[in-house]
């Protein structure tokens, strides 16, 4: 079971995948994949070279066919005579008979239930009877068996590797597109792996929806629980795509569950070159795994709360806060901030694209007004200048805050939306008296530096257990300069990756007492959000990070499509490289970019192909106007 409020890392039984053992006691492996060609020996021990000497722990290279599966053999000795002994993955899709010849020439495999016995998907509705669905488990028993004995026989590792976008059409017709089908694709081979005394299996559940890959993940951990079963997890965001929007989405999802002391090894799919993958990945680890609290905190979970199929807090509404709206963002304005605003050019975003920018719901002032008021926006302040500071400014929309320890003031002040600042700990008679008798607070939850997540957690599960409604923001202070963009987005995402998938967030509030700009605070705040579904503030790009089955210069695509699409709020695009997760994954996109041969693209709507092999030349231009064309039409 999980603690909810105290971090405790998940038992697990330990995989040898070569000389590295995964899982248990032994660190969270970090690892990466390549982008070249697996035929090219070269190119693949570079790249090899790099991924490890920035510190990965194992490296995976697609192998599409029988060739490439032999001459991963090739690719193990050259880096061997290099002095390298880091484990190599076979990727294989779509053909077991490419799996057994990797299960002879690589340290591990990694295989995907939903096209490895099961017919090439179609996404269309097939109805299979008890007896026929029998069936089909036996062809996967059948061809799954001889390859597990390979695997014994040359003591070779597997990663059973579900991807949200590959589903077979009997998994999606069985149980629809869901976790509860993602999970099952997943234990029907486990099961397998089970009786057969199969044990160095790792295993993984990825989606470029982190909602669905964190729900998923905690699913098949309970169910994995129920069936005795407690093999080492794989976390990972696929097509999390570049820049901050990468690194925000992966580590939404992989920092949810690596809070909650899930996962074993994790890989942070970024569509950048793969070395870059691995600083990222390695400071997800060390910054997590670094927050355990030396107290236990002793709260109860709330009884209506399900950690596996979570749904949102129910809570009043207070002004545009809580209730049905969505999540609101407030920003701190330093004194420097009060000065006139910069121009944008001098905020510098680590993505390829133009950032686009929200502006914030709230902006907390503290106790003195800005000399630039902007009349359109709402200021939150000092509780003390608050009747002052209204009187002053009556046209103004201003709202008070107040410390734990000026609770007896809240209902001297008369505000139709006001601001407690709460921590887990404080005298909760006093506090849940307050709030029952002031529908109008919205709570604003502070942690410490030790067990933030578990922290916040526990104040709004104390809350409901009062059955008290009141909206809760969640509030994170961090200390990062200009330098250090890249740690302040990836811990403020992990921070908030739990909380955002458990139902409880009304709100995020980060604060950072470095150098780092107000704008980059801001920013990142609408893009956490948007990383966990919960508001859309810009154009969502779904893109994989590129392997050797590109068919394409998928870099230089994606920063074309990006610059003509960047204005399309709300809209949502797939760059595939290849067709292993493309029509798949355009489940959860508008439109689909997919590499359909070489130099050839398909350019896909949801998951219907709509126009093929597409010369390369044209495909952004065609795949524009589509989306034109289809505006046209909706008007």
């Amino acid at each position: 079971m999980i603690d909810l409020f105290n971090y405790q890392r998940r038992k697990s039984s330990v995989a040898k995948i070569g000389n590295l053992l995964i899982g248990g006691e032994n660190p969270i492996r970090v690892q990466s994949m390549t982008t070249t060609d697996t035929n090219d020996t070269q190119a693949c021990v570079e790249q090899a070279e790099r991924i490890i000497q920035k510190g990965g722990e194992l490296v995976r290279l697609t192998t599409q066919g029988v060739r490439e599966a032999e001459n991963m053999k090739c690719i193990n000795d050259a880096l061997k005579a290099k002095g390298y002994d880091v484990p190599l993955v076979a990727d294989v899709h779509f053909n077991p008979r490419v799996a057994d010849v990797a299960a002879t020439t690589t340290q591990k495999v990694r295989i995907n239930p939903g096209n490895y016995v099961d017919p090439a998907r179609t996404f269309k509705k097939l109805e299979y009877t008890d007896e026929e669905y029998a069936h089909e488990l036996l062809k996967i028993e059948e061809r799954f068996i001889p390859f597990l004995n390979i695997c014994k026989e040359n003591k070779t590792g597997i990663r059973i590797g579900v991807n949200h976008g590959s589903l077979s059409d009997r998994i999606r017709n069985r149980y629809g597109d869901t976790p509860e089908g993602i999970v099952e694709s997943c234990l029907e081979f486990l099961r397998i792996c089970q009786r057969e005394s199969f044990n160095d299996v790792v295993i993984s559940i990825k989606s470029s929806n982190t909602v669905i890959m964190v729900r998923s993940m905690r699913l098949l951990v309970e169910a994995m629980e129920k069936e005795g079963m407690s093999y080492p997890l794989h976390l990972g965001v696929t097509e999390a795509g570049e820049g901050e929007d990468g690194r925000i989405k992966s580590a939404v999802g992989i920092g949810a569950l690596l809070s909650d002391g899930i996962g074993d090894t994790i890989r942070v799919s970024l569509s950048e070159e793969p070395e870059e993958e691995i600083p990222v990945a390695k400071h997800l680890c060390d910054y997590i795994t670094s927050k355990v609290a030396p107290v236990t905190l002793p709260e109860t979970p709330a009884k209506d709360f399900n950690y596996t199929h979570p749904t949102r807090r129910s809570t009043c509404q207070v002004g545009n806060i809580g209730g049905e709206k969505v999540p609101v963002v407030i920003v701190s304005k330093p004194s420097s901030m009060f000065e006139e605003p910069k121009d944008e050019e001098e905020v510098v975003i680590i993505s390829s694209d133009k950032p686009q920018a929200p502006k914030a719901d709230y902006v907390y002032v503290g106790s003195e007004l800005p000399q630039h008021i902007d009349k359109k926006r709402r200021y939150i302040v000092d509780y003390g200048v608050y009747n002052e500071l209204k009187e002053q400014h009556s046209d103004l929309m201003l709202y008070p805050i107040f410390p734990y320890n000026a609770v007896p003031f809240i209902s001297h002040i008369q505000s139709d939306i006001k601001f407690l600042v709460l921590q887990y700990g404080a005298d909760s008679d006093e506090y849940v008296a307050c709030l029952k008798a002031h529908p109008e607070v919205v709570v604003i939850s502070m942690a410490g530096k030790d067990n933030q997540l578990g922290r916040h957690r526990a104040l709004v599960h104390d809350l409901m257990n009062h059955n008290i409604t009141n909206p809760v923001i969640f509030a994170q202070l961090y200390m990062h300069s200009s330098e250090e963009q890249s740690e302040f987005l990836l811990e403020a995402a992990a921070d908030m990756g739990a909380l955002m998938i458990d139902g409880l967030t009304d709100g995020i509030w980060l604060m950072n007492a470095g150098s780092l700009p107000n704008a980059i605070v801001e920013h990142t705040s609408f893009g956490i959000l948007q990383a966990a579904r919960l508001r859309v503030s810009k154009t969502e790009y779904i893109s994989c990070p590129g392997c050797g089955r590109t068919l394409y210069d998928l870099r230089s695509t994606i920063a074309r499509i990006k610059a003509a699409t960047e204005g399309m709020k709300g809209l949502k695009i797939g760059i595939m490289g290849c067709i292993v997760n493309g029509p798949g994954e355009m489940a959860d996109a508008d439109y689909g970019y997919v590499g359909a041969g070489p130099g050839k693209v398909s350019l896909y709507r949801k998951q219907e192909c709509v126009e093929r092999n597409i010369s390369e030349e044209e495909a952004v231009d065609r795949l524009l106007a589509l989306i034109n064309r289809d505006k046209e039409e909706q008007k």
